[in-house]
């Protein structure tokens, strides 16, 4: 038996009401968009620069009430679209005293407290680090800070009103002295990374840097570092023997 079932606990998450206002205001929403398009159609296609003006001008061609019910319809279906991502990226925190449970509808992970130091929300991402500073989650959420914060301290957890490392962080540029052996390339590649808007690569590489200790901070399109405890125990140049020639050299 799960005994974790007999604990305490709280959850924070949009609730019944975001589902609502998702699945039924952004289909009311496109809707009006439609609506809205199919009105002005006319006076759109009269002014050169408006974008994708050959189809403007072909919705303007289009005979009523069909045009107007289908520009509907796709602002309608273009709603739908929005709510089922926004489903999909719902984040549902479950905190009890023993831990934590991070759940979309994707994924469900889970944190003892036991692992977790310190837990804070910055830049819209819920964050767990471990006592060196490492982190152990960093989540996209739009969640209040208010009702984390609530949920969170009275379990007990150790809550930050903000980064408790922000003084730590410092700019990166290429050829930065100070970096883990391998971090410089990371982080070049990360770099090109969020220039071309491939955010996956770039969590993936966030990943990668965390396994050796460099922890990040984006601000625009600019990467701030720190090294978690570990790291800096270990010295910056911590993989420099393992890349050793067999003579030592």
């Amino acid at each position: 038996m799960d005994m974790a079932g007999y604990r305490p606990r709280t959850v924070v998450s949009g609730g019944p009401m975001e589902l609502a206002v998702m699945w039924g205001g952004f289909p009311l929403l496109g809707a009006g968009v439609g609506w809205l398009l199919a009105a002005t159609t006319g006076w759109l296609a009269r002014l050169p620069w408006v974008p994708f003006g050959d189809l403007i001008e072909w919705l303007d061609r289009l005979p009523e009430p069909q045009a107007t019910a289908g520009t509907i319809a796709v602002g309608v279906l273009g709603g739908l679209v929005i709510a089922g991502i926004g489903t999909v990226e719902r984040l549902i925190v479950t905190v009890d005293p023993a831990q934590v449970r991070l759940r979309r509808s994707d994924q469900d992970r889970t944190v003892a407290r036991a692992d977790a130091r310190v837990v804070f929300l910055t830049d819209g991402h819920l964050v767990l680090l471990d006592a060196d500073g490492a982190e152990l989650v960093r989540e996209p959420t739009d969640l209040p800070a208010s009702q984390l914060a609530a949920a969170f301290r009275t379990h007990g957890w150790g809550w930050a009103d903000d980064d408790p490392h922000r003084s730590a962080y410092r700019l990166w540029v290429p050829d930065l002295p100070g970096l883990p052996a391998g971090a410089d390339a990371l982080l070049r590649a990360r770099e090109r990374a969020i220039e071309r808007d491939r955010r996956d690569d770039a969590r993936e590489l966030r990943r990668e840097l965390g396994l050796i200790g460099v922890v990040l901070r984006d601000e625009s399109k600019r990467q701030y570092w720190r090294l978690t405890a570990r790291a800096v125990a270990s010295g910056p140049e911590q993989s420099t023997s393992a890349e050793r020639e067999p003579d030592g050299r």
